[in-house]
């Protein structure tokens, strides 16, 4: 299991090409299963995913004033 965490955004603020992101998912073994996070992912990953999930937020403890916690929340 290799876990992507925020590769969109990353992709998003040209750190790392959608290009190279493909090459890598294409070329990995079949054994090994990839989850990719974070905003931005272009419908090309959406037309390649096995799942796509979209996160909605129902409730924040921040809507109640409690303040952002360091390494949480930023």
């Amino acid at each position: 299991l290799v876990i992507l965490d925020e590769i969109f955004p990353a992709i998003h603020w040209d750190l790392l090409s959608e290009e190279d992101l493909l090459n890598f998912i294409f070329s990995k073994p079949i054994e090994i299963e990839l989850i990719l996070t974070g905003r931005y992912a272009s419908p090309k990953f959406f037309e390649i995913a096995d799942l796509v999930t979209d996160m909605v937020e129902v409730k924040h403890y921040l809507r109640k004033g409690i303040s952002s916690r360091e390494g949480f929340d930023h």
